[in-house]
């Protein structure tokens, strides 16, 4: 598949969204809202991170711009396209949600998995030296790759389609469970499978109560819930797999807003890709 489809379809699926939501342009207080170089633009020229395999968002503008100039024209230079991503970031997030909903308008059941990995702030040789935002929350962690610098990102997984219905970043050693009661809440109820991280009596309690969510965690003595459990396991590891193929596990920034954007635009181009809306890389 070409880059100019690719652009296209990513182009295509965003102004429509946008077109569908007028209301989500009103944050602009100024003269100029109504830009020559469009928030669907500006998105779009950000996903192609995903095709063009890159590890920074600076490398995939420059790359969008010297292989496709024809078609942003009228785009800004890197330091005004950052600053009008950066400020795009809850669009990115309802974009992450809305493709999640196309994709499981056509299965229906509400199996959900909530899951968690570690998100490098940078490469190990730099542990020593390291002057990232540790104010926001960046810390040691331990994973099973070793040691590593940054935060931990906590993700709600729907089963049967594969898509990340929602996502969110933490600082690394929070509780696990303060993080699936929010996630929990972007779904209308279902079952919610999860390891022993996200267990507890008061947290399944309060999962069934205020989310409508069954949390299911077989003990060890149960062998037929386990094997099941852990089958959806392996497929959803397959899923974060693809994902982290889009270099999400290669993230580096000096605060917190960086890795933020920058993974939901990555969980989209994966949504995106699972929803059959842009053609496989």
């Amino acid at each position: 598949m070409g880059r100019q489809h690719r652009l296209v379809e990513c182009y295509v699926f965003i102004d429509d969204y946008l077109q569908a939501h007028p209301d989500l342009a009103t944050w602009r207080r100024s003269n100029n809202d109504d830009p020559d170089f469009t928030d669907a633009e500006v998105i779009t020229i950000a996903l192609m991170q995903g095709y063009f395999q890159t590890d920074t968002l600076r490398r995939t503008y420059q790359l969008v711009s010297k292989d496709a100039p024809e078609a942003f024209p009228g785009r800004a230079g890197y330091k005004q396209w950052i600053r009008r991503l950066n400020k795009l970031t809850d669009l990115v997030g309802r974009l992450v949600r809305a493709v999640a909903l196309k994709a499981m308008a056509t299965n229906l059941k509400r199996l959900y998995v909530v899951d968690s990995l570690p998100i490098p702030l940078c490469q190990p040789i730099r542990h020593g030296r390291v002057r990232l935002p540790g104010e926001d929350g960046a810390y040691f962690g331990r994973s099973a790759k070793g040691w590593f610098f940054g935060f931990q990102i906590h993700a709600l997984i729907h089963q049967p389609t594969g898509v990340v219905l929602t996502a969110m970043l933490l600082p690394f050693g929070r509780d696990d469970r303060r993080a699936v009661r929010a996630l929990a809440l972007s779904t209308e109820g279902g079952v919610l499978l999860g390891d022993q991280g996200y267990s507890g009596e008061e947290t399944f309690d309060w999962l069934y109560d205020e989310a409508q969510t069954l949390h299911v965690m077989p003990s060890d003595e149960d062998k037929e819930g386990l094997s099941a459990v852990s089958q959806v396991r392996q497929r959803i590891e397959s899923s974060f797999s693809r994902l982290w193929r889009r270099s999400a596990d290669r993230v580096y920034s000096r605060s917190w807003r960086g890795p933020q954007a920058s993974l939901l635009l990555k969980i989209l181009d994966f949504n995106m890709d699972r929803a059959g809306i842009v053609a496989a890389a």
